[in-house]
């Protein structure tokens, strides 16, 4: 199935590649994805509740946690559990976008399809498993990992906090979710220098769309369904911040055109937010900025 709106995003940027994107991915998960999932300490996960909010969370734990256990099935010990958004989501089976990443490396991997709760355990169904290229993710190495996470402090709020806002004008890593339809869910990456996410406020984002695969696997989502989740790590102390809104694609190149690096802007209205203290016992190194990352031009 063609998915019409990477379709649409690619027709709109010049591209005419009608089995580039989705329609193109293999579900079966190949021998070295089976060994690179095997060797992660944590993944991104991304799915919408029942009211349709579109949440993105993280899992974490040692490795093995995540093991390939079939020819398309993968198989995580672990739950989103707690104050997690996600938390309780997965008793039937629904809509996932997976996101194997590996910072110390730069590589990652993607896995979209049907997830449901076994036990304390979560098993997808993949429809989707591709590499992604290693642009504009920092290096991180993980330092500890605990055996479960404690129970974290969760605030839910309509508005971005002065903290929270200046923990993501200082990010230079965050995670987005996106859903359309029968089309199943996607997680992705998204990474750059600090401050190259711009608050517009305390309900608002904007980020620049740098150059990628041309997919367009989010931004397709979104042509077809504005809703999506952001998740903002605080690598060092272990807090996540999960933001719900609406977003949608800026195409004027005149604004882009200030942004270095940008392609295109992509603007996101904050509809809910919640931060949870000591959400993943993961801690992680930092240890230097993608070589891809456009810089801000100096006078």
């Amino acid at each position: 199935m063609f998915h019409k709106g990477e379709r649409a995003v690619q027709r709109r940027v010049g591209l005419d590649l009608p089995a580039w994107g989705s329609a193109g991915v293999d579900p079966a998960i190949p021998a070295i994805a089976a060994e690179f999932i095997a060797r992660q300490r944590m993944v991104v996960v991304g799915a919408a509740d029942d009211d349709g909010a579109v949440w993105t969370s993280a899992l974490a734990g040692p490795e093995g946690f995540v093991e390939a256990t079939g020819e398309r099935t993968i198989t995580v010990d672990r739950v989103p559990a707690g104050s997690d958004p996600l938390a309780g989501l997965f008793d039937t089976e629904r809509d996932l976008g997976m996101l194997a990443i590996e910072p110390a490396t730069r590589r990652r991997m993607r896995v979209n399809g049907g997830a449901r709760r076994i036990g304390d355990r979560l098993e997808i169904r993949t429809e989707q498993v591709y590499a992604n290229c290693p642009k504009y993710i920092q290096a991180r190495t993980p330092e500890a990992v605990a055996t479960r996470p404690g129970p974290g402090t969760a605030r839910a709020s309509a508005r971005l906090t002065p903290e929270q806002q200046d923990w993501i004008a200082a990010s230079d890593t965050f995670f987005v979710a996106t859903r359309a339809g029968e089309l199943g869910a996607d997680a992705s990456h998204r990474g750059g220098n600090p401050g190259f996410v711009a608050l517009t406020g305390d309900q608002g984002l904007v980020w620049p769309d740098y150059l990628g695969n041309s997919m367009y696997m989010t931004l397709g989502n979104l042509e077809l369904d504005p809703r999506c989740g952001l998740l903002f790590l605080d690598w060092e102390r272990g807090r996540t911040l999960h933001l719900t809104g609406t977003a949608r694609v800026d195409w004027d190149p005149g604004r882009a055109a200030e942004v270095p690096g940008a392609q295109r802007l992509v603007r996101f209205a904050l509809e809910r937010a919640v931060q949870i203290d000591g959400a993943l016992t993961l801690r992680w190194a930092f240890g230097g900025y993608s070589k891809f990352n456009p810089r801000k031009e100096t006078p």
